[in-house]
């Protein structure tokens, strides 16, 4: 990937986060009035996670932003991990949505459960938003694995939760109207923000992960390992081979051993080999690759 190229999938990902604050203005536009005219605390915790979505969409487009920054002299190796930090920030907000929506259920299954007002209009007006929240969904999902954004990813997370908590709100309505169980009501509350924590947990922990330099998965290990070892035709070995994903860099570092013998040179036409090899698997990876004499080759100490 070129460095156009590569601005430009920075550009796509930030067109996709705002999306995402369309998207979520106008799901929470039309959960909030379902909320309003029917009282059901099942929608008030689906819109209550909206505002949570809103408040994570524009969080995700300002680190996306910043993100696509290139390096400069306070951050030499460029601003990729701001998207882990707000992917981290999504995560935390989750959570706390989760606990207000908690708080609500439980004061209304302490109290007395009233009968919701047009249950039917409520079903109805979530159904819309919660289409609109699966089709975008299924976008970031699918951008933010292409375009290799953390906070895209997140986000898109973010909203899947919130098309299971529509689900079980939709799931609850028609229960109490089949049943006339006001229960149902604060019970589906409980159990959307039990979900929502646990996506909220996964979001966290897999975003520390990239905050904490992590390897990548053992497929993209042996993928790296693969292609260096087809490129390196008179070199001796390879070692020390560390990597770590950062956003949608991908960062590659290793040792090449040389014969002692070999110009500058030829080893650096094996570098660059080896750099394309790598940069045809992982576009845009920059990639480190110290040479060194024979006697530093681990297979003969």
């Amino acid at each position: 990937m070129t460095i156009d190229a590569h601005q430009g999938a920075a550009r796509l990902a930030q067109r996709f986060a705002a999306g995402s604050i369309a998207v979520v203005l106008v799901v929470l536009a039309l959960k909030g009035a379902a909320w309003q005219i029917s009282g059901s605390v099942a929608l008030y915790s689906d819109a209550l996670e909206s505002i949570v979505n809103l408040i994570a969409a524009g969080a995700a487009f300002a680190a996306i932003r910043y993100a696509a920054q290139p390096a400069d002299r306070d951050h030499n190796f460029g601003h990729h991990k701001a998207e882990y930090l707000s992917a981290v920030f999504e995560g935390v907000l989750v959570v706390i949505a989760a606990l207000l929506i908690l708080r609500e259920a439980f004061a209304s299954l302490m109290g007395d459960p009233q009968p919701i007002n047009q249950p039917v209009f409520g079903i109805a007006v979530n159904l819309v938003a919660t289409s609109i929240n699966a089709v975008w969904a299924y976008v970031l999902f699918t951008q933010g694995r292409r375009l290799v954004s953390p906070a895209l990813l997140a986000d898109a997370r973010h909203i899947l939760s919130d098309v299971i908590t529509s689900v079980g709100v939709v799931v609850a309505l028609v229960a109490m109207i089949g049943t006339g169980w006001t229960l149902f009501d604060p019970l589906i509350g409980i159990v959307i923000a039990l979900n929502i924590l646990w996506q909220g947990w996964i979001v966290i922990t897999g975003s520390l992960g990239g905050l904490m330099d992590k390897a990548p998965a053992e497929a993209d290990l042996a993928a790296i390992e693969e292609r260096i070892a087809g490129a390196m035709t008179g070199a001796l070995e390879f070692h020390d081979l560390k990597a770590r994903q950062a956003g949608r860099a991908m960062f590659i570092d290793l040792h090449l051993v040389v014969p002692g013998s070999m110009s500058v040179e030829a080893s650096h036409r094996i570098c660059d080999r080896i750099e394309a090899a790598l940069l045809d698997g992982f576009p845009g990876a920059v990639i480190q690759i110290h040479v060194e004499p024979e006697h530093h080759a681990h297979s003969g100490s």
